[in-house]
């Protein structure tokens, strides 16, 4: 356990280092911090710290710099998150507001979080695991065709081409009236039971595309296991330096699969969770922090959002931006 002073002091070297990138020595934390000690004890209190493990020398007659022990001890004893200000709070809330449908809240989400926090921002689409059905539309596009539309209570919007044969437009309105009655509100788990005795509802002249209807939505439901996630602000990891680790940074943000472990699974909304250096399960992050975080609608949990970016980063401002963001982009859904 370090006593308080030494904390002080890794607290002032994680802060000195994020916004210089220079290696801190003694003399610099004397000079830019009230720490109300001198050189020779901040010089010892860096020495057990060096011999503990939360900060190192990267070459001889260097200052010091924290490891991801020093960063993961500076954001467990973080006793504030960096509040955003009124005007950027506002700038939030317009910005999302004016999003007209999901794919434009989570493309307005990635590329507002990549701004803020000067990052690679991850989100993740609202899970359909999570979702409940809010309305099917079944329009006819051709002859022998119709178009499945399931829309949830997220605004997910998933689409379908259905070959059913000749049909009458009177068939199509009752099978949707049939299909709407049944699953409005209908969490997706609970859809295949509810639908199993759908095709006794109908005429036997209706019962062939009623099947083909029930066997596409159904799919959609398994096809829709793997949920879908985008990333934006990977130019944001040219200002770092990341060598010669970039290209396996920018070979991971590729893998769909990545990002899925980069942000976790989904838990408690309330809470952040940050990931640090050798914390992150894929081997071509080790050189970066993930802070992410549950978005939802009420008590609803539907997926994460998050950030990536270089262990020297503003974890105060970071994990600040990305509560924030996540509580709006919940607002947003649940007036949607």
């Amino acid at each position: 356990m370090l006593d308080d002073r030494k904390l002080a002091v890794l607290r002032a070297i994680v802060e000195d280092y994020v916004s210089t990138n220079e290696p801190v020595g003694s003399k610099a934390l004397v000079d830019r911090h009230n720490l109300g000690v001198s050189s020779a004890t901040i010089r010892n209190d860096m020495a057990v710290l060096e011999e503990q493990g939360y900060i190192a020398q990267p070459h001889t007659s260097a200052g010091r710099v924290p490891t991801d022990k020093g960063y993961r001890l500076f954001v467990d004893r973080l006793s504030t998150i960096k509040p955003l200000s009124v005007a950027e709070r506002r700038a939030i809330e317009t910005f999302l507001s004016g999003a007209y449908d999901l794919d434009d809240i989570v493309g307005r989400t990635v590329r507002l979080l990549a701004q803020l926090t000067r990052q690679v921002a991850v989100v993740q689409y609202p899970s359909l695991t999570r979702s409940s059905v809010r309305h099917v539309e079944l329009v006819p596009v051709a002859e022998g065709r119709l178009l499945l539309v399931l829309i949830t209570n997220t605004g997910r919007v998933e689409q379908r081409v259905i070959e059913t044969g000749k049909i009458s437009e009177e068939s199509v309105g009752h099978l949707r009236a049939l299909l709407n009655t049944c699953l409005d509100g209908l969490g997706f788990g609970d859809v295949p039971s509810a639908v199993a005795d759908l095709p006794d509802k109908v005429g036997p002249d209706e019962r062939p595309v009623a099947a083909a209807v029930l066997s596409v939505l159904l799919e959609t439901l398994v096809e829709n296991h793997e949920e879908k996630i985008v990333f934006a602000g990977a130019a944001n990891l040219a200002a770092v330096d990341f060598s010669p680790s970039l290209r396996e940074v920018l070979v991971a943000l590729e893998e769909q699969v990545v990002l899925m472990r980069l942000l976790g699974e989904t838990g408690d909304s309330s809470t952040l969770t940050v990931r640090i250096g050798t914390e992150n399960p894929d081997e071509g992050l080790r050189s970066t922090s993930v802070v992410a975080a549950d978005y939802g609608v009420g008590d609803l949990t539907l997926a994460r959002l998050g950030v990536l970016g270089p262990t020297r980063m503003d974890y105060p401002g970071t994990m600040g931006a990305v509560r924030a963001v996540a509580r709006y982009v919940g607002q947003i859904l649940a007036g949607s």
